[in-house]
């Protein structure tokens, strides 16, 4: 119990970046609306544990530790880690660089950057720490941006032409995803663009019948008129240089 407590400490400690988290955050992140009486005096020895963990990894003396790591101000506590010692600090550089980028129309680069970002992942958000409802906010947050990288780079890539290279991420990702319009969206805009109408126009058919029978509600307008798009051939879908759900 102890060790899975002192993760969870851990794990939001370095989501924060280097910022205070107070203690009542901790209790609540442990322990939820139900703390015990010793709450306080239990998390302040999960610290005193992770701060021992933390000079065993280091080399250094838990003085140090406490000096110059995991510090303490008042009844607040912070890692304090030099920027790009951890994955997370890497991948939102990658994605502030890759905003620039795109700001900037330099397309090909967002792509690249997008593309080291998504690498940085292997497997869902804090998938082995126990989530109290802080860290259950934070590893939503986290999965939801990285579904937004890899639409902004899939979108990316339709602008650019590369509609044949993300023809398989796509495939497999409306299966996860069967009610993302958007998703969906793009998909038929890539099979059309590689000669393959017939099968655009059943990405469709199937949207339409998940949606249908399981929320009891139609394709949006916007992907509707994609569809009439491709079923007349719309010179519009190859001179665009960016035709989804947002501009069908």
């Amino acid at each position: 119990m102890p060790a899975r407590k002192v993760r969870q400490i851990l794990s939001l400690l370095l989501l924060h970046e280097s910022h205070y988290v107070s203690i009542a955050s901790l209790t609540y992140e442990l322990w939820a609306s139900e703390p015990p009486k010793s709450a306080i005096t239990t998390v302040q020895t999960y610290i005193v544990q992770l701060r021992k963990l933390l000079a065993q990894v280091t080399g250094t003396s838990t003085a140090t530790v406490s000096k110059e790591v995991l510090q303490t101000s008042g009844t607040s506590y912070r890692l304090h880690l030099p920027t790009g010692s951890i994955d997370l600090h890497e991948y939102r550089r990658l994605l502030a660089a890759a905003d620039g980028a795109h700001s900037c129309g330099r397309e090909h680069e967002a792509v690249a950057l997008w593309q080291q970002a998504e690498r940085l992942w292997s497997g869902d958000a804090l998938s082995d720490i126990e989530h109290g409802p802080l860290l259950q906010a934070e590893a939503a947050s986290l999965q939801q941006s990285r579904t937004s990288v890899w639409d902004r780079r899939i979108e990316a890539q339709l602008r650019l032409g590369m509609h044949h290279h993300i023809l398989g991420e796509l495939a497999g990702m409306v299966h996860l995803r069967p009610f993302d319009e958007r998703l969906h969206a793009n998909f038929m805009l890539a099979l059309y663009r590689s000669g393959n109408r017939g099968r655009a126009l059943q990405v469709f058919q199937d949207l339409r019948r998940s949606m249908v029978e399981e929320l009891g509600v139609e394709p949006s307008p916007r992907v509707q008129r994609l569809l009439q798009q491709i079923l007349s051939n719309d010179e519009a879908l190859e001179l665009a240089p960016c035709t989804s759900l947002q501009s069908a």
